[in-house]
C-alpha cells in the first residue's frame, strides 16, 4: 500500500500535479506528515490536504471504506448478551473504580472521564495503558495501547513510573504463585516489553486529530493486540478557535462516529478525558454550574461518563451516565505507583457530599486556571447547540457489565492501597 504510485489514486488533475511538482510519488511519502506539512508544501488549503490524505490513506482509491463495518446479518439477543460477557475490561488498580465500572474499563466501549486540573485524568490514562499490557494470567488482557495527546501532557518518564510499578506487582504475585506458567509470564513482562506496546501519537489541531482518526483501523488492523485508544483531551482542540460552530459539531460529530465504530468492531476499549467549563445561566436565574465541556449533545457520544471531584484534599469519582450499572461516587488516589484505593480506614463517608455539590461551582473554581474555564452566559449558547444537534453530516470519512463470578477470577490483581 505505501508503495503504491498517487498517480494510481483518484485524484483530480491539479492535486496529482501539485504532488508531483511537490517530489511527491508514493503514498508512503506522506506518511506521518502532518495535514499543516501537506498543505503548506503543496500550497493548497487545509482542508484539500485533508482529502487528499482521505483519499490516499482512507479507502478510496480501492472502493472500500476503512471506517464503515461490513453489513451482517442479524443477531439474536442472547448472542450479543454473550458477546457482552465475554469481553472482559481493563482493570484500573483500584478496586473501588472497578466495581463501580462493573470489573474495569470495559471493551467494545466508550468511557468519558470528565474533571478539573489536578484530578488525575492523565494519570488514569497513563494507569490503563499499563493495565492494557498485562497477561491474562493475572487478570489482564494482554493488550497494546494507542496514547492520542491533544495537549503535549504525555510524560514518558511518568508512564514508565507507573509501568515499573505494575511490573513490580506482577512480579510479586508471580512469586506467591507455584504455576511456572506464571513465573514465566512475569519474567517476560518487563519495563521495555510494557513500553514497546504503548503507541503515541501527538495531535496538535483539529485536523491532525482527524488525520489520526482516518488511518487509526488501518494501524489496529496491523497492531490486532491494541485493546485500549486513549484521547487525551478530546476537547483540547474545539473549545477555542472555531467561529463557525456548525463546523464544529459536525467534525465532533464525525469523531464521535468513528470511536464507536472503532470500539465496536475491533472490541476495543476507547477513553476519552474531557476539560469541565463553567455553565452560567442568567436566563433561568439558576446558579453557575461545572459542567463537561463540549456541550450537552457530546454527552450521547459515550457509554459511560465518570466526573472527578475534589472534596477537601480528597478524591472522587461520580458515575453519573451508564446504561447498566448504578449511579455511585468513590473515591481514589494519585500515589507514585500510580491510581489507588484509599486507606480503607478513612472511609467513604464523604461520598455522599460529594454527590450533592456536583453541581455547586463555588467549591471548585478555586481549582481551575482561567483557561480551564469557559464561560456560558450568552443567551444563544443553548438554543444554538439545540439547532446544530440536528447537523449530522460528518466531515471525517467511514474510515458490561461482569458479574460476580467474572470478577472473582482476578481478585489479587488490585494491589493493596497506598498512604
Amino acid at each position: 500500500m505505501m508503495q503504491r504510485a498517487l498517480s494510481s489514486f483518484p485524484l483530480s488533475a491539479s492535486q496529482q500535479s501539485k504532488l508531483a511538482l511537490a517530489g511527491f510519488e508514493t503514498a508512503g511519502d506522506l506518511k506521518g506528515m502532518r495535514i499543516a506539512d501537506i498543505s503548506s508544501e503543496l500550497g493548497v488549503t487545509p482542508s484539500e490536504a485533508l482529502e487528499i490524505v482521505r483519499v490516499v490513506t482512507g479507502g478510496q482509491g480501492d472502493g472500500t471504506d476503512t471506517a464503515t463495518p461490513p453489513l451482517h446479518a442479524g443477531q439474536s439477543v442472547l448472542a450479543l448478551l454473550q458477546e457482552e460477557e465475554s469481553r472482559g475490561s481493563i482493570v484500573t488498580f483500584c478496586a473501588k473504580l472497578d466495581e463501580m465500572l462493573g470489573g474495569g474499563l470495559p471493551l467494545g466501549k466508550i468511557t468519558e472521564v470528565c474533571g478539573a486540573p489536578g484530578l488525575g485524568k492523565t494519570q488514569l490514562s497513563f494507569q490503563l495503558c499499563v493495565d492494557a499490557c498485562i497477561p491474562e494470567a493475572f487478570g489482564g488482557v494482554t493488550g497494546e495501547a494507542v496514547y492520542i495527546d491533544t495537549e503535549g501532557s504525555f510524560v514518558v518518564q511518568r508512564l514508565a513510573e507507573i509501568a515499573q510499578a505494575a511490573k513490580q506487582h506482577i512480579d510479586g504475585l508471580a512469586e506467591a504463585s507455584d504455576d511456572p506458567e506464571m513465573w514465566r509470564l512475569a519474567s517476560e513482562f518487563t519495563l521495555d516489553h510494557i513500553l514497546s506496546r504503548i503507541h503515541c501519537y501527538r495531535s496538535h489541531s483539529y485536523l491532525d486529530l482527524v488525520a489520526i482518526m482516518n488511518v487509526l483501523p488501518e494501524f489496529i488492523k496491523a497492531h490486532p493486540q491494541v485493546k485500549l485508544v486513549v484521547i487525551d483531551s478530546i476537547a483540547a482542540h474545539f473549545r477555542h478557535g472555531f467561529e463557525c460552530m456548525s463546523l464544529r459539531n459536525r467534525i465532533l460529530g464525525g469523531l464521535s462516529q468513528s470511536l464507536i465504530i472503532i470500539a465496536t468492531r475491533f472490541k476495543l476499549a476507547v477513553l476519552l478525558t474531557n476539560q469541565m467549563t463553567t455553565r452560567v445561566n442568567h436566563k433561568f436565574g439558576k446558579p453557575a454550574q461545572l459542567v463537561p465541556a463540549l456541550g450537552d449533545s457530546w454527552g450521547h457520544s459515550c457509554t459511560l461518563r465518570v466526573i472527578l471531584n475534589w472534596n477537601g484534599s480528597r478524591r472522587f469519582a461520580s458515575l453519573v451516565k451508564s446504561p447498566s450499572l448504578k449511579e455511585d461516587v468513590v473515591s481514589y488516589q494519585i500515589t507514585r505507583s500510580g491510581v489507588r484505593d484509599v486507606d480503607p480506614s478513612l472511609g467513604n463517608s464523604d461520598a455522599l457530599n460529594v454527590a450533592s455539590s456536583q453541581g455547586d461551582v463555588s467549591s471548585h473554581l478555586e481549582d481551575l486556571d482561567n483557561d480551564d474555564v469557559t464561560q456560558l452566559d450568552e443567551p444563544w449558547e443553548e438554543e444554538e447547540e439545540e439547532r446544530l444537534n440536528m447537523v449530522s453530516t460528518s466531515v471525517v470519512p467511514s474510515g458490561h457489565m461482569l458479574d460476580g463470578i467474572r470478577r472473582s477470577k482476578r481478585p489479587c490483581l488490585s494491589p493493596p492501597s497506598e498512604q
